[in-house]
């Protein structure tokens, strides 16, 4: 990351972003995702959970059906008041609050699990995410977190959209935490151990237009995207998606199945 970033002035944009469109539109249909991560965690019933960046709350729900004692956060809102609708209708006891993942307004040690799925990995300042979910995690707790990996579907797409929409000079690939070699990088000796598995997530739509018109209306980062382009280039970035969905689909030419890699992490807090 260069020096001379912006990270006050990215950080407004990203939020900007993920504010608009939808997301628990697309966030809903991950809700496998939290699931497995919970599993994955070996939640205990009475543990504290903290969910950062937790959109509409796929790792809240999961960590509060197995008896965690869970606060859910974001720095979006309405994607908090989304995961509020979805605990009341579990009749899950959440608490919810509206959190920066760089800075965290919590003690340190406050949590024995900590998640994150798809969401702390798209902070601008890594390092200072990475040490933020290590402080707020006791001695011996866990770090649980979905990533996706760069070679993967939702990984190449943001290679495609970095193409036509170049991102600011010295900001990494938020698809680096979907790398082990970066982790340990971010995690350093706040990990005792680190285990890392590869999963897939599949996307099931219609078609590649049916996803495209489902993305670009609801997905921030897609949605923003198209809306900053003139005609022309974003006629361009269509096309482009279009390709790498084509080429990715393997349901044939009548519906779409667009297997995503992601990287599920559990980190044991030194």
């Amino acid at each position: 990351m260069s020096s001379d970033t912006d990270f006050s002035a990215l950080k407004t944009r990203q939020q900007a972003s993920w504010a608009s469109g939808d997301y628990a539109v697309i966030g809903t249909t991950l809700q496998l995702v939290g699931e497995l991560l919970a599993e994955a965690c070996d939640i205990r019933h009475g543990e504290t959970v903290l969910d950062v960046a937790a959109g509409n709350g796929n790792a809240t729900l999961a960590a509060a059906r197995r008896g965690g004692r869970v606060t859910s956060t974001d720095y979006v809102p309405a994607l908090l008041e989304r995961g509020q609708e979805r605990a009341r209708a579990e009749h899950l006891q959440v608490e919810f609050q509206a959190a920066d993942a760089e800075n965290l307004p919590f003690p340190d040690a406050s949590f024995d699990l900590v998640l994150s799925t798809f969401g702390v990995m798209f902070t601008p300042d890594q390092e200072k995410a990475a040490a933020e979910l290590a402080r707020v995690c006791r001695p011996g707790g866990r770090i649980g977190l979905a990533n996706w990996t760069p070679e993967g579907f939702i990984g190449q797409v943001f290679k495609t959209l970095g193409r036509h929409l170049p991102p600011p000079p010295g900001v990494r690939p938020p698809s680096l935490w979907g790398t082990e070699s970066h982790l340990r990088a971010l995690f350093g000796d706040s990990a005792a151990e680190i285990v890392t598995t590869p999963r897939l997530f599949n996307f099931r739509y219609q078609s590649a237009e049916h996803f495209l018109e489902v993305f670009r209306t609801w997905y921030g980062p897609i949605h923003k995207a198209f809306a900053a382009l003139p005609a022309e280039s974003a006629q361009a970035l269509e096309n482009d998606l279009t390709e790498l969905i084509e080429h990715l689909n393997r349901a044939g030419p009548d519906s779409l199945i667009l297997p995503s890699e992601y990287l599920e992490v559990v980190i044991t807090r030194a």
